[in-house]
């Protein structure tokens, strides 16, 4: 059984996913902390990268933009995104978020609930470029 407990995760603590594209960090999850609702992190988008689409069947995503110029495309309509501002997207909607600044931006992202498992948490519903420089 999992426990909860506090505890301070480290950035550096936390491998780099960059599946999607840009720099994804999940620190405070089931795995970590022992979380039940949700879990949270951070994503690393630098100028020209992008966060391929996808959508969460189970959760709610709420993403915190720290710092740089993004735009995130919310069921294939494009919206400004900006440092200081939060957003709230809805389980089963499809996003992607581009970064169309000159600096690196960050964004804190929560969610919840839960997926029953890991792997359905995220449906992605295109290839990012992380895979196709892969393949390359």
């Amino acid at each position: 059984m999992i426990t909860s407990r506090p505890r301070i995760v480290d950035l550096s603590e936390v491998e780099p996913n960059r599946r999607r594209g840009g720099d994804l960090r999940a620190m405070l999850t089931p795995a970590t902390v022992g979380s039940t609702s949700g879990f949270m992190g951070v994503a690393i988008v630098r100028p020209g990268e992008r966060i391929g689409e996808h959508y969460h069947p189970y959760s709610e995503e709420f993403v915190y933009v720290v710092c740089g110029d993004l735009e995130v495309d919310l069921d294939g309509v494009p919206q400004p995104l900006r440092p200081e501002q939060g957003l709230m997207i809805p389980m089963h909607m499809r996003h992607r978020f581009r970064n169309v600044g000159n600096v690196e931006a960050r964004i804190v992202f929560h969610l919840g609930p839960l997926a029953p498992s890991p792997p359905l948490g995220h449906v992605d519903t295109e290839e990012s470029d992380a895979v196709e420089e892969v393949r390359s």
